[in-house]
C-alpha cells in the first residue's frame, strides 16, 4: 500500500498523523475500497507505543469500520476524514494514549469482548486544498477514539474508530 504520511508532534508534545494525499473524498460507494484497504491489515498486529500493548486486527475490523450504525451516520468532512483514516491504522494504534477502560455490558459481546473494551485517544491531521490552484492551504486536525476490544483469547483487537471530531483549534498551515 502507498503511503504518504508523517508522524508529527504538536506544540504541546502529543503526537498525530499527517496524511498528505486524501485518497477518499467520504461518498458513499467509496466504502466498499474502504473496507478492501482494510482486510489488507488482517492479520497483523501493532504495538501501542504508550503501553507496549500488542494489538490485533481481527477478520471483523474491515466490517465494523466501513459498515457501523456509527459510521453511517457520518456526513461530510466527518465521513472523509473516517474514509482516509482507513490509510494509517497502523500509525494510529502506535501513537493511541490515554487508555480507559470500560466492562463489557452487551450480551453480543460476552466472547469478543468478554475482559472488557479499552478506549484510547488518537489524532490525524487531513490536507485542505485551495480550489483554484489545488495546493495545500492547510490541514485541518481530527481527534478520535480507538476502540479496542480484549477477547476470550486475552488478545486485544482493533475493533473500530468512533466519535471523530474536527478539533476546534486553528488548523495547521501548510
Amino acid at each position: 500500500m502507498d503511503r504518504n504520511i508523517n508522524l508529527i508532534k504538536d506544540l504541546d508534545g502529543t503526537r498525530f498523523v499527517l496524511i498528505n494525499d486524501i485518497r477518499f473524498k467520504g461518498k458513499r460507494e467509496e466504502w466498499k475500497e474502504v473496507e478492501s484497504l482494510l482486510k489488507e491489515y488482517v492479520g497483523e498486529f501493532y504495538e501501542i507505543e504508550e503501553t507496549c500493548e500488542k494489538v490485533f486486527i481481527s477478520t471483523d475490523f474491515p466490517d465494523e469500520f466501513a459498515n457501523s450504525e456509527s459510521r453511517i451516520g457520518l456526513k461530510g468532512p466527518v465521513a472523509k476524514a473516517k474514509a482516509n483514516a482507513s490509510q494509517i491504522v497502523p500509525e494510529l494504534i502506535q501513537i493511541a494514549t490515554n487508555r480507559v477502560f470500560n466492562e463489557n455490558k452487551k450480551r453480543k459481546h460476552e466472547q469478543d469482548a468478554k475482559y472488557g473494551w479499552y478506549r484510547y485517544d488518537v489524532r490525524f491531521a487531513l490536507p485542505v486544498y485551495n480550489d483554484r490552484s489545488g495546493k495545500v492551504e492547510r490541514y485541518n486536525i481530527y481527534k478520535a477514539v480507538m476502540l479496542v476490544r480484549h477477547a476470550e483469547d486475552k488478545k486485544k483487537y482493533l475493533y473500530d474508530f468512533i466519535s471523530i471530531k474536527k478539533e476546534a483549534s486553528s488548523p495547521l498551515e501548510s
